[in-house]
């Protein structure tokens, strides 16, 4: 009989370990990626990709046994910058075939095949000039496995120079290269600061469905599913869930998929993304909302400057001033830049996206802002369970949160008063009987409560500066792309 009594430890170490310990002069075993391997002539260095960066490992020796020549450590592996002036690998690929499960020595290093998983043996060395301060002067590599087909992208090139499609459509080899897995570190600091900041503001985490009987804001872009033979739709939102879930924790938040069928392909839609939700009780006006927003990004952004410095330097991100953010009324906002930039207000319900970028340049411009609140959107252009504003129920109390000039979250106060909701749904010609159970709870009493949305992917692209959407989504899905 075998029992499993836990975690089993290894003898191959990670960078953290190796930074974290007096390792200098000891002999270590590492496994990794080969990320790139130069000849030097009588000097080797092989680059070794860990999930935590790259290791440069140095093998010496030519066939008279002399010393190799003095200054050949250096910096092939440079996360920050290309390996050499051309971004190629020299000796990447060889034509010899080196069999899992060998052993190579110096004369047939050459043979080492890029993306081929190894275990080294090394001294390690302080460089000053290698990734992390140090270096492992090889003594052996065992290979684990090795690729069937050469690349088909540089992808150890610190930039590919290749087209978004390529990268999209090679998606596994493309997530290789260094510089597209640091944007998605930075957006794994993104959801571990949401999830930091809201548990400790007393928030608790939850789950709910994705497949559901009616999607929570209706209309036609949504995934419709064949359920049992029961008509079912992907999750647009988990609004009338987390609702629900006020009347049992009073702050709840979740991180999950929502799904639109919208058939527009532009730079700033996904028919997949990831949803950064919350809704809170007891709250006493939406202002707490936003304030609640404020304070997640405080955080996130502190968070990112401690932890992940090495992934902003290598895509040249600047944090934003989150220290305070401007709100400003949805007609104001219009006002504003229709005066500034001599814009005629074409829709006074809604903004278009050149209405969002002027909005975004003009808190930039007069307040140094990135960011900015538009508050009190028109209630036609809002849900149903959106509250609308006592002093003028033409307006709700509701807000978007404007990056750079591009909206990242929606949110706002609902109704939590049970005669309200079905006064507000008889207006709409809603029949209640179509979402009795979402109705159930202000039946049975709700608190003032509210809460938002925060698009993941649209978040991380404009911190990050990039152009397009999916440049922020792993896998991404529009309305051409299924795979990978």
């Amino acid at each position: 009989m075998e029992f499993i009594s836990g975690v089993k430890q290894k003898e191959d170490v990670t960078i953290s370990q190796l930074l974290a310990g007096d390792y200098i002069g000891r002999t270590v075993k590492m496994r990794g990626a080969v990320h790139n391997v130069r000849d030097m002539g009588e000097v080797v260095f092989v680059i070794l990709r860990k999930s935590e960066g790259l290791v440069q490992c140095v093998f010496e020796g030519n066939p008279a046994g002399e010393a190799a020549p003095s200054g050949a450590s250096g910096n092939p592996a440079g996360e920050a910058a290309p390996s050499d002036a051309s971004g190629n690998a020299a000796g990447a690929v060889g034509e010899a075939e080196s069999p899992a499960g060998s052993s190579l020595g110096f004369s047939d290093i050459r043979s080492l095949k890029e993306e081929s998983a190894v275990e080294v043996t090394g001294r390690v060395v302080a460089e000053a000039r290698a990734p992390y301060g140090f270096e492992l002067r090889l003594s052996s590599i065992e290979i684990l496995s090795v690729p069937d087909e050469v690349l088909p992208l540089a992808i150890n090139k610190f930039k590919m120079h290749t087209s978004l499609e390529a990268k999209l459509a090679l998606r596994p080899i493309s997530l290789r290269n260094v510089r597209e897995r640091a944007k998605f570190k930075i957006q794994e600091g993104i959801v571990r600061g949401f999830r930091d900041f809201l548990m400790s503001q007393g928030f608790t985490e939850v789950h709910t469905p994705k497949i559901v009987s009616r999607g929570a804001e209706g209309g036609s872009n949504v995934f419709k599913l064949d359920y049992f033979n029961k008509k079912a739709e992907m999750g647009q939102s988990p609004q009338f869930y987390k609702q629900t879930m006020v009347g049992v924790y009073d702050r709840v938040f979740e991180v999950a998929p929502v799904f639109r069928a919208e058939k527009h392909n532009t730079t700033r839609h996904l028919n997949e993304y990831v949803s950064l939700d919350f809704e809170m009780g007891y709250i006493d006006g939406f202002e707490e909302i936003m304030a609640m927003e404020t304070g997640f990004l405080q955080y996130t952004m502190e968070l990112l400057a401690k932890d992940y410095q090495k992934e902003l330097n290598m895509l040249d991100v600047k944090l934003p001033d989150v220290s305070r953010i401007p709100a400003v009324r949805f007609d104001k906002a219009k006002e504003l830049v229709a005066e500034k930039y001599n814009r005629k207000i074409r829709n006074p319900f809604d903004l278009e996206p050149e209405e969002e970028l002027l909005i975004g340049r003009y808190f930039e411009e007069e307040y140094g802002s990135d960011f900015v609140f538009v508050t009190h959107y028109p209630s036609k252009k809002r849900p149903f369970y959106a509250m609308d504003d006592p002093a003028d129920a033409r307006f709700t109390l509701s807000f978007d949160l404007l990056f750079r000039g591009l909206e990242v979250t929606t949110g706002g106060q609902r109704i939590h008063d049970y005669k309200e909701i079905l006064k507000k749904m008889e207006k709409r010609g809603m029949d209640p009987a179509d979402i009795a159970s979402y109705l159930m709870i202000f039946k049975y009493g709700m608190p003032p409560h509210g809460g938002l949305g925060i698009g993941l992917e649209r978040l991380t692209m404009r911190l990050l500066g990039e152009q397009n959407v999916r440049e922020a989504s792993l896998f991404p899905r529009d309305v051409t792309r299924l795979e990978p």
